[in-house]
């Protein structure tokens, strides 16, 4: 008996993922739940686990296609089954068909591909099919697989747009001397990072972002973590850290200026009565934005507890869906970095965006008196389109006065 392994459901709004890795090959023996592959979409990678014991009988989406969800990737053949060869697009009554020589040259597979013998850099059965169906060449559609292969996506985006005569070209690279082109690496991009540069530049031709600075003393919020740090640690089994008391801060300011926790869709603009928060989290693989939901009813505890473990998550690349989804505004934070100020862009469609920053004891001058005090500059970015100027800058200036003075958050002033 056979059993289907397909793509599982990979999340609100996503579609589609990239088979990035496969963990076996047609013939292993698989244990269930065993993990045979990895998917990778435009926000989290997913690990597709064995569904059954037994035989890995047949391969259908190779490592580099892209495939919908509930899409077939490979079947399971319990107990002794022996494995079938992998398969091509076409059923198997039809495989003789697929491999006819005409159809390779038709596809524009190379001679030297070895007459419909398939390839590590052939292109998608998929892919092949549907330029077959669409009078396509190779030389009409732009490969986005590894090693240039051709997937079914790129044929579609292919259609979508004007012939390639007339679709504008990207600046070709400036030349590269022989010696430092045997020195460089060409790499391919992940979706992930495809799709942080998609949205980033995105969120600068949509929204019309500025950004407004600030300066906090950290004093007050230091001495607090210093005082209470080790009870805070015993009773509550998690350190106390700066970033609950951003969200804090972040959630009595966002109760003033609405419009910064708000967001535009069409003509109508959307207000939020809650707080998700999203924090941003860098990770080998690119920055990722976790979501600490109801950040606005949560004590400081549970926040640095969520803030930990979606943390641990995103280093390990255990974030699911669930984790990233419907956040109303963003904390960023350079400052571990050593980041001094920098203008954070929009995570679209929030409205506003709070760049954290390195605390540095700078001199400042207090009751008449030049002391070294700790310092730490903010930044918010706000859409210009929904939050006005004195919006943005009251925003700022109450998250400072929070900071600079926590015993405001428990009076909610």
């Amino acid at each position: 008996m056979s059993t289907d392994v397909r793509v599982p459901t990979l999340g609100e709004s996503v579609t589609e993922a990239t088979v990035a890795t496969w963990f076996k090959k047609a013939g292993d023996t698989v244990a269930a739940d065993e993990m045979l592959c990895e998917l990778e979409t435009d926000k989290v990678t997913v690990e597709v686990p064995s569904p059954a014991a037994g035989t890995l009988e047949e391969i259908v989406a190779d490592e580099g296609e892209t495939v919908g969800v509930d899409a077939l990737l490979a079947k399971i053949a319990e107990g002794d089954a022996k494995p079938a060869a992998k398969k091509d697009d076409e059923p198997k009554a039809e495989a003789p068909k697929e491999k006819q020589p005409t159809e390779e040259e038709r596809t524009g597979a190379s001679s030297d591909e070895g007459k419909g013998e398939r390839t590590d850099t052939e292109d998608a059965p998929s892919a092949k099919k549907l330029m077959e169906e669409k009078g396509l060449s190779k030389d009409d559609v732009s490969g986005s697989g590894k090693d240039g292969r051709i997937m079914k996506e790129d044929v579609l985006n292919a259609l979508g747009k004007p012939a390639a005569a007339d679709a504008p070209k990207p600046a070709p690279r400036a030349p590269v001397s022989a010696d430092d082109a045997s020195r460089e690496e060409r790499v391919k991009m992940t979706r992930l990072r495809q799709t942080i540069a998609r949205r980033l530049k995105e969120a600068q031709n949509t929204a019309a972002m500025l950004t407004t600075y600030n300066e906090v003393d950290m004093g007050a919020v230091m001495d607090i973590r210093n005082e209470y740090k080790d009870l805070f640690l015993k009773k509550h089994g998690v350190k106390l850290g700066f970033m609950s008391f951003f969200v804090k801060a972040c959630c009595h300011a966002l109760k003033e200026v609405p419009d910064v926790n708000a967001e535009i869709d069409g003509t109508d603009v959307v207000y939020k009565n809650y707080v998700h928060m999203g924090v941003a989290v860098g990770t080998p693989t690119g920055l990722v934005v976790p979501v600490v939901r109801n950040a606005d009813q949560r004590g400081f505890a549970d926040i640095e507890k969520e803030i930990g473990d979606l943390g641990v998550k995103a280093r390990d690349g255990k974030l699911s869906m669930a984790d990233m989804q419907g956040g109303s505004f963003t904390i960023s934070n350079g400052g571990v970095y050593g980041s001094l100020m920098s203008s954070p862009i929009l995570n679209p469609p929030q409205s506003g965006i709070l760049g954290m920053h390195k605390i540095q004891e700078r001199p400042m001058v207090v009751n008449g008196q030049i002391v070294a005090r700790p310092m730490m500059y903010l930044a918010l970015s706000y859409d210009h389109r929904i939050v006005d100027g004195k919006g943005a800058v009251t925003f700022l200036v109450r998250v400072k006065e929070a900071l600079e003075d926590p015993r405001r958050l428990l009076m909610d002033l």
